[in-house]
């Protein structure tokens, strides 16, 4: 599909060395000046994290998790998962105690133990080439030096100034002297984090999860109703996992299995898989309402069973099964919205960052680091400058369900990174930023490139749509003739106010040995490549 060069639009951008894709572009600067100088694909794409948090500071910190899937040149899959753990005191009970409103964005119970320092050096120990300190050393100029607030960022942070004025740490470190968000242009310098960088750098992991910079985020979380403990950030460990690999039509989709909802990203394509797409309009209401549709399935059975693997009520491979597939997509009608996606358990009857980098050897790596709702929790270590993340908020209350709140116990989690596989080899790293949104934009943007032929740009491009309750949201690039189209159907339509997330990819070309990548416009980045 060739891009109309009369149009607004980016094209594809296309490499033989090695290229990277962030939603920021000092960081993909980074990145890809540390493949230039022989670092790799691991080393790029953690200086890359790091300076994100400078970047997009409502996006992602080292006060957030992170996940990651490392392919090898020859289809070797690793995956990590860099999500923390609920405090040992946060029980059921402790919920009950706090109120309504303990596991909400901005209570100290919403914090859970952040994963992404350990998950860092986890990475950088197995496939790193360079050390944590050569790695974090952009980030600590940038913090000292400062960076310019870029557009899309400004407009995000104008929205969260109430939240940050309510927390000391949130007041100085992330508004102005004035009490105000930075406009476009403005420089931030954060002298903490760079300090809070330094000493991860020159301590590793335990700078960050012992000492000083832990006992200044504890405070934090307790000033706020908290119950985080030192021994809950002395405890954390990123976990080696086996990604999932599922067919769609002529590839295998790999995703991190739970408590990350890329179960439900494979359930959707399976769902999708068992209607013929290519021929219709990629963006027009039939695809769309098949898509929404898929997607309000798959969304019921995270809703029901996505959890923590230790108290999950099915194991994940049971909710890609045929014949349950074959049921749920049964349920869908082309013309009609189902009034409600009905039963799903299979048993019956039968705020986010992603980046994503390939080396010069063919070494890939998918990575999403997040703090969830725009500046997490809205927590801020009044030294140390680190925002927490709210994951805690991903738990239920209902008692007995897998995913209910308990101590040192993972939330269903939304951050998914993906990958492509064709013939046992990498074929692409991807992602999709959004939130809940992101195991759907998992699904569209895989259907815009495999269906309908997009290269990488085009299918990060692309109008999107999700559903809100009872309404079907779509951005404003939906054509006017596909909301009345989705109207017919029984959607109840609303527009979206911001878009649908942000997304990043690189595909590997291996007949022409060339990669091409594409970065989100809803966002500030860039791919670029050598």
């Amino acid at each position: 599909m060739t891009r109309d060069f009369q149009k607004p639009g980016r094209s594809a951008v296309y490499a033989t060395g090695g290229l990277v894709a962030t939603s920021h572009p000092l960081a993909s600067d980074a990145a890809l000046d540390v493949l230039k100088r022989g670092g790799n694909a691991v080393d790029a794409a953690i200086t890359a994290a790091a300076i994100l948090p400078l970047a997009e500071p409502h996006m992602t910190s080292m006060g957030g998790d992170c996940f990651a899937i490392v392919a090898e040149p020859d289809g070797t899959l690793h995956g990590l998962n860099g999500s923390g753990t609920a405090p040992a005191a946060l029980t059921p009970e402790r919920v009950a105690d706090a109120g309504p409103d303990a596991l909400a964005g901005s209570h100290g119970c919403s914090v859970t133990v952040p994963g992404a320092v350990d998950a860092w050096a986890r990475l950088l120990e197995r496939f790193g080439t360079i050390g944590l300190d050569a790695a974090l050393a952009p980030a600590i100029d940038i913090a000292e030096r400062g960076i310019a607030v870029a557009p899309r960022v400004a407009a995000d942070w104008a929205g969260e100034v109430d939240r940050l004025s309510r927390d000391v740490g949130g007041r100085r470190h992330y508004l102005t002297a004035e009490g105000r968000a930075p406009s476009v242009g403005d420089v931030m310098r954060y002298p903490a984090l760079a300090a809070t960088l330094r000493k991860v750098a020159a301590e590793g992991p335990s700078g960050f999860y012992t000492g000083v910079v832990a006992e200044d985020m504890i405070a934090a979380i307790a000033r706020r109703g908290g119950c985080m403990a030192l021994e809950d950030l002395a405890a954390v460990e990123a976990n080696w996992v086996e990604p999932m690999l599922s067919p769609y039509r002529s590839v295998s989709v790999g995703e991190l299995p739970p408590n990350g909802q890329g179960i439900v990203a494979l359930l959707m394509l399976s769902i999708l898989s068992r209607f013929e797409l290519s021929g219709l309009d990629p963006v027009g209401a039939e695809r769309l309402h098949l898509e929404l549709e898929a997607a309000r399935l798959a969304y019921a059975c995270r809703d029901r069973f996505v959890s923590d693997p230790e108290t999950a009520d099915v194991p994940a491979a049971m909710l890609l099964e045929d014949a349950y597939v074959d049921r749920l997509a049964a349920r869908i009608r082309p013309d009609r919205r189902m009034p409600d996606p009905g039963p799903v358990d299979p048993r019956d009857a039968t705020d986010t960052v992603y980046l994503c980098v390939v080396d010069q050897d063919g070494l890939a790596v998918s990575f999403i680091n997040s703090l969830f709702d725009s500046f997490g929790s809205g927590i801020v270590g009044e030294t140390s400058g680190v925002a927490m993340q709210n994951r805690a908020s991903g738990f239920v209350t209902a008692s007995g369900h897998p995913n209910q709140v308990g101590p040192r116990k993972r939330p269903m989690h939304t951050l998914i990174p993906g990958l492509l596989m064709r013939d046992g080899l990498p074929l692409a790293v991807f992602g999709v930023m959004g939130g809940q949104y992101q195991a759907c934009g998992h699904a569209h943007v895989l259907g815009n490139l495999i269906d309908f032929g997009m290269d990488p740009q085009a299918a990060i491009d692309a109008p999107r749509a999700f559903f809100d309750g009872a309404l079907t949201m779509l951005e404003t690039g939906v054509p006017e003739a596909t909301a009345a189209g989705l109207a017919e159907r029984g959607h109840k339509i609303g527009w979206r106010r911001m878009p649908l997330g942000g997304g990043q990819m690189v595909l590997i070309d291996r007949d022409r040995g060339v990669l091409i990548g594409g970065s989100d416009p809803r966002k500030d980045g860039c791919a670029i490549g050598f």
